[in-house]
């Protein structure tokens, strides 16, 4: 056999090992199509926590253990609640916002007497309200066209917390078998990134788990933070439906656009206090702001220092994108895939 035919042979058994493990790859992907938004949640659950998990088993806990920890808080604070609030979430998040959109429609440019007059904050208060219905903000005009979709985006949002319920609970699966396993798994990936790209590849393991904490922190976080305090403040207040104005405030919160929409939940909670007979809770929803600015000007930059900042474009399309591709969940998920490409493309320049 000659030569040349050698190597025809050769390059047809190498084309068919290639076709052969790209079908195997394929029908790999097939089978774990329906699992993908819990598998990229699960994984970026897991190594947001993993700080956590990391403490607990230096100060002795086995890693069995710490995960069962790690599952139970995340089964008390995120499985839990969207248990209980998904079936009725919908339906709360458009009567709500319906009744904001209205309240933003029928809001007076000139801010109230009672407003002005009171002390230490009033005329900075009064100065913010002139601002926003009629300064250059102008934000109730800026609205106005866009109230009825930002409406039906909300309750899309909330349709698609019950949508995903399935998928959360399999998420916590996986991000639990992280906990119990993430040890081997990131130094399986390392090495089979050092023997595809080298040193500079197995580090991106360690840059990847930076960059994902970074938006879990700083996107997330705050926006857990900011929705807590406002259901928190209204339901403190006796305001209807505080836990579905928490929910739209965390929607609001993540996109990174509707901060203004954020004051005009807990401005209009005030307002419909005072004209209900209870200025003194009008007062307190006022002086509620100040929290909420600190969690947006204090302890967002200090959750971003955690890990690493990306610019606010990529969150906003992560955030939205995300939706879109991969439901409730992709809230998360987006921004989080985003950072990772946005890290990785910087360290790789940086090398360059």
């Amino acid at each position: 056999m000659s030569d040349q035919s050698q190597r025809t042979i050769v390059t047809i058994e190498r084309a068919l090992v290639l076709l052969l493990i790209g079908l195997l790859l394929l029908g790999v992907f097939e089978v774990l199509q329906p699992f993908i938004t819990a598998i990229l949640f699960g994984a970026i659950l897991a190594v947001a926590a993993w700080p956590a998990r990391e403490a607990m088993v230096r100060a002795g806990l086995p890693r069995g253990a710490a995960a069962l920890v790690l599952l139970l808080l995340a089964l008390g604070a995120v499985a839990l609640p969207a248990l209980l609030l998904a079936p009725g979430l919908s339906g709360q998040v458009a009567h709500g916002s319906g009744h904001l959109f209205a309240f933003l429609a029928t809001v007076s440019r000139t801010p109230p007497d009672w407003l002005a007059a009171l002390p230490l904050v009033g005329g900075q208060l009064a100065g913010l309200w002139t601002e926003a219905a009629s300064g250059e903000l102008n934000i109730v005009a800026a609205l106005a066209p866009y109230s009825e979709s930002l409406r039906h985006t909300l309750v899309a949002v909330a349709s698609g917390l019950a949508d995903s319920l399935l998928q959360l609970v399999l998420a916590l699966a996986v991000a639990t078998m992280f906990w119990v396993h993430g040890q081997e798994i990131a130094a399986e990936l390392r090495d089979v990134l050092y023997r595809l790209g080298g040193e500079a590849a197995a580090n991106a393991v360690d840059t990847t788990g930076a960059s994902i904490r970074g938006v879990a922190y700083g996107v997330v976080g705050t926006a857990v933070l900011q929705a807590v305090l406002i259901g928190a403040g209204l339901g403190i207040a006796g305001i209807r439906g505080a836990v579905a104005f928490g929910f739209v405030t965390f929607v609001l919160a993540l996109s990174q656009i509707g901060l203004p929409l954020i004051y005009a939940i807990d401005l209009g909670a005030a307002w419909w206090s005072f004209h209900a007979g209870s200025p003194g809770w009008a007062i307190f929803l006022l002086a509620w702001c100040v929290p909420l600015s600190v969690a947006d000007n204090v302890v967002r930059p200090w959750f971003i220092s955690f890990g690493m900042a990306m610019p606010l474009a990529l969150v906003i399309l992560g955030v939205f994108g995300g939706f879109v591709s991969f439901g409730f969940l992709g809230l998360f998920i987006g921004p989080s895939l985003l950072a990772v490409a946005y890290t990785l493309l910087t360290a790789w320049r940086g090398r360059t």
